[in-house]
């Protein structure tokens, strides 16, 4: 990973997560990628998409910590991008031990 630290608008972030978890079981839907792209822009679905098709696992972890700490998120910003993130998760009605794990991890950077 560069150690130029990639600073996200948290529109920008929430898009990456969104895209995290729709890769959490190895297998991005149709129906997940398009419930992404309904949340933001054209652009800023292609950049983040760029972005985060470049990434390890391990990688993306590390920038979204990195990027949550210069964002302040409200209680209610946090539910809702939980929510959302359950939205990705739930869209193929199935909700995997690999989506668990990486819930239970993300819950734990949020947090």
């Amino acid at each position: 990973m560069s150690s130029e630290q990639q600073h996200w608008t948290k529109d920008e972030l929430q898009i990456y997560i969104l895209l995290l978890c729709a890769n959490a079981d190895s297998n991005e839907t149709e129906e997940e990628i398009a419930l992404i792209k309904s949340k933001t822009s054209k652009e800023t679905f292609e950049k983040m998409y760029q972005e985060y098709s470049g990434d390890t696992e391990e990688e993306s972890l590390e920038k979204i910590q990195d990027n949550l700490v210069m964002h302040e998120y409200s209680h209610k910003e946090i539910a809702e991008l939980r929510r959302e993130m359950f939205e990705v998760f739930f869209s193929d009605k199935k909700f995997s031990m690999m989506e668990n794990t990486l819930d239970k991890i993300l819950d734990n950077i949020l947090y």
